[in-house]
């Protein structure tokens, strides 16, 4: 098999996965409790923040753990808005979130709260300007992700957060595919949440975690007993938190050479795929990326046939989000950046690590040629298209 869908999920690290074994079974105490046995789950919960805020740039009692990044979305969207409803009732975010903040959104919109949703242009970047214009009085929160998961974009997160620090509005941010590949500074972006999942990065599913920037009182969003700093109520998942923080540790310490390699290996295949395929457009910005994320769409193609058919291969690659992979209607991120349907259906993502190889690359590389000739072959509008240089792919 060749796995090309990290940015669906990944595998656990070999690491992480030894170092969670433990609390299964040995040291299984209720972190909650206050005898040895507990004091050691206790003690992991801790080794383990220090980790994930050394990843971010945070400090240890600024990382709250969650379920996943979507629920670390929807306490820093809804908690704010109950937190400063009194102050604005005006939210601005973007086109091509992430549904969990989306759907936060309008959820928030049927209880009296505006919300401004910004238009990006070609390439998913959110025009400044526009975001400035946006603001008003009783705006009280701006929520644009890092990254995104279908096109792999990377906003200008560091302007964003001095544009709302200078309006004094609160910042977040859902970094879920940022977070452990890309360098993060909360504290220089002026970041004041932020949300991170741990299976995107090597930790186990169903664990996350919230960065809350100190001095901001962001309410409970589930309620019981006093975990999380009674922030966040509910028994730790103590294993999957030492999984997670381990896997902060190994992709803090070797930053560097794996967004080099992969970032490397991703202009290769990017290269190979726009030289050798025509009628290939490249979504994203082509440089502002996350490293290992590609998206390309096919003219004369559907992209869920070429899924099917490169699973056929062992090769597993997805249309788009994992969250959205079971809808029929066209993406909304791609729609978004001006892509017509028909390259919206035509569209294959491919999100690398550091495990994958140039031989990898290379495999499926071949096989999507095959795959794409074979189906433009039976395409009637590809027979009749002569004009090698015809523009396409822009609404007009």
């Amino acid at each position: 098999m060749i796995y090309l869908d990290n940015g669906a999920t990944s595998s656990v690290k070999t690491s992480a996965y030894e170092e969670m074994l433990p609390y299964f079974t040995e040291y299984y105490g209720n972190p909650s409790g206050i005898y040895n046995l507990s004091e050691k789950s206790a003690k992991a919960m801790k080794d383990s923040r220090e980790h994930l805020a050394a990843l971010i740039g945070a400090d240890r009692d600024e990382i709250y753990f969650t379920s996943g990044g979507t629920e670390a979305d929807n306490w820093a969207i809804k908690s704010t808005a109950e937190m400063l409803g009194d102050k604005g009732r005006h939210i601005i975010t973007t086109k091509i979130e992430h549904k969990a903040v989306l759907n936060s959104c309008k959820y928030l919109e049927t209880k009296g709260y505006t919300v401004t949703y910004l238009d990006v242009d070609e390439y998913g970047m959110v025009r400044l300007d526009k975001l400035k214009a946006a603001i008003r009085k009783d705006t009280i929160l701006i929520s644009v992700m890092m990254g995104n998961n279908e096109i792999g974009t990377i906003q200008p997160i560091e302007e964003i957060g001095r544009i709302a620090r200078r309006h004094n509005i609160l910042f977040h941010t859902d970094a879920v595919q940022a977070c452990g590949h890309i360098p993060i500074d909360v504290k220089n972006a002026h970041i004041d949440m932020l949300s991170a999942s741990g299976h995107k990065f090597g930790g186990p599913k169903g664990i996350g975690f919230l960065y809350i920037r100190k001095g901001i009182n962001l309410p409970s969003f589930i309620h019981g007993g006093g975990q999380e700093s009674y922030k966040r109520a509910g028994t730790e998942n103590v294993p999957a938190i030492v999984a997670m923080g381990m896997a902060a540790k190994e992709h803090k310490a070797n930053m560097g050479s794996n967004v080099k390699y992969v970032i490397n290996l991703r202009e290769y295949a990017i290269n190979r795929v726009l030289r050798e395929i025509p009628y290939v457009r490249l979504n994203g910005h082509r440089l502002r990326r996350l490293p290992g994320n590609m998206s390309f769409s096919f003219q004369f193609v559907n992209g869920e046939a070429v899924q099917v058919e490169l699973d056929m291969k062992g090769i597993c690659v997805s249309t788009g989000s994992a969250c959205s992979a079971k809808e029929t209607t066209p993406s909304y991120v791609l729609m978004s950046t001006g892509l017509n349907e028909e390259l919206a259906y035509g569209t294959v993502r491919m999100t690398i690590n550091e495990k994958n190889t140039k031989a990898e690359i290379d495999k499926v590389v071949e096989e999507l040629k095959t795959i794409v000739f074979k189906q433009r072959q039976m395409s009637t509008e590809y027979k009749e298209m002569i004009n090698p240089y015809i523009r396409y792919g822009r609404r007009r």
